[in-house]
């Protein structure tokens, strides 16, 4: 199974950008959908940026499309996440997700791999 660490979170104005990471270990990286979700307190995870198993698709939520990115090293086995022109509303825990069956689901219970999840916030 595969064990997935994000790292690259902090603190940044509005307006500014950062690019998460998620490292992948004791799998076999290409056999898994990975996507990256985000959580506020009290609320439940919510769907960011998915990257396709198999070619270069990549799927976005309405409210980052044209601002995040979602990008995979296979050499490194790691999965990023670009993320520019940050505002408020973006400030939430954020998470690596994998599963090997899933096919462009944007539910959070369809993956049954998760990191440990990363601290984002906005604020000037």
């Amino acid at each position: 199974q595969v064990q997935l660490v994000e790292s690259g979170g902090g603190t940044v104005q509005p307006g500014g950008s950062l690019r998460l990471s998620c490292a992948a270990s004791g799998g076999t990286f290409t056999a898994y959908y990975y996507s990256w979700f985000r959580q506020a307190p009290g609320t439940g995870r919510e769907f960011v940026a998915a990257r396709s198993r198999i070619g270069a698709a990549t799927y976005y939520a309405d409210s980052v499309k044209g601002r995040f990115s979602i990008s995979r090293d296979d050499t490194k086995s790691t999965v990023a996440l670009q993320m520019n022109s940050l505002n408020a509303k973006d400030t939430d825990f954020y998470y690596c997700a994998a599963d090997p069956s899933v096919n462009r689901s944007y539910s959070p219970s369809a993956y049954e791999y998760w990191g440990q999840g990363i601290q984002v916030t906005v604020s000037s």
